[in-house]
């Protein structure tokens, strides 16, 4: 086994899965593929894969079903891959459970940058979405923790507490978290929230569309939603329309 460990191609266009392969070759992956969903879970599960690209419209079962059951045994790394431009394709990914979500055709250099951005983060997403037992936060120094109406954010142990109770986020929802709680009331746009869901390693003048965008606000929602949070009232996040997201000012 390589260095960065095990990566499956779940792709049935011969064509595409060769590009993919290659890409993460390069990259230093060592490289397995399947070529219809079935197979793909198998592969996945009995080689312990540490990244997995997935084609959504597979020939069997399709790539979201693929993810559902991926998400029961394993936390790899999923990119999603799709010809559909529908908005709906991303929501559906992300939803299910995918870090991130390309549309064909790609270019090679940009899913190898993704994909690499991913691997230089820690992972922090629960394997699948049933109730976690809740686990009160490491201690840490005073000074090294965010604190904001009621909730703690850690990020050296990568914890989050509401009213002393622990709240379990995906990796991608922390970062956001903890960006806009670094920001302090200053607005992020969803521009600039993409690049801190693709991590600090990405390239700057790399290409964010709508649908990048759009998965922003799918998180956004998704922790809002683990934090109980109503949007019309917030506690912590407030909604800037047409630009993106900022804190909402500390209670008295």
């Amino acid at each position: 086994m390589t260095d960065l460990g095990v990566a499956v191609v779940v792709e049935d266009d011969a064509d595409v899965r060769n590009l993919v392969e290659a890409v993460l070759s390069q990259a230093g992956f060592e490289v397995h593929s399947a070529a219809d969903g079935r197979e793909g879970v198998d592969v996945i599960r009995r080689l312990e894969a540490d990244v997995v690209t997935l084609d959504v419209g597979l020939p069997d079962i399709d790539g979201y079903e693929v993810l559902r059951r991926v998400r029961q045994f394993s936390d790899a790394y999923v990119v999603m891959l799709t010809a559909r431009t529908d908005e709906l394709d991303t929501l559906t990914a992300l939803h299910t459970g995918a870090d991130d979500f390309m549309i064909k055709p790609f270019r090679p250099r940009e899913l190898r940058a993704r994909v690499a951005a991913m691997m230089r983060r820690p992972r922090q997403d629960s394997i699948s979405e049933a109730p976690q037992p809740e686990v009160a936060a490491a201690p840490a120094p005073q000074d090294s923790v965010f604190r904001h109406n009621g909730l703690d954010l850690n990020p050296d142990s990568r914890t989050v507490t509401v009213d002393g109770a622990a709240v379990s986020l995906t990796r991608s929802e922390f970062d956001l978290l903890h960006a806009l709680l670094k920001g302090a009331g200053a607005v992020r746009s969803k521009t600039d929230l993409v690049r801190v869901v693709r991590g600090e390693y990405y390239r700057a003048d790399a290409y964010i569309g709508e649908s990048d965008e759009r998965a922003v606000e799918v998180h956004i929602g998704n922790l809002r939603r683990k934090l109980r949070e109503d949007p019309l009232h917030p506690r912590w996040l407030q909604t800037v329309r047409g630009v993106g997201y900022r804190l909402v000012p500390e209670r008295n």
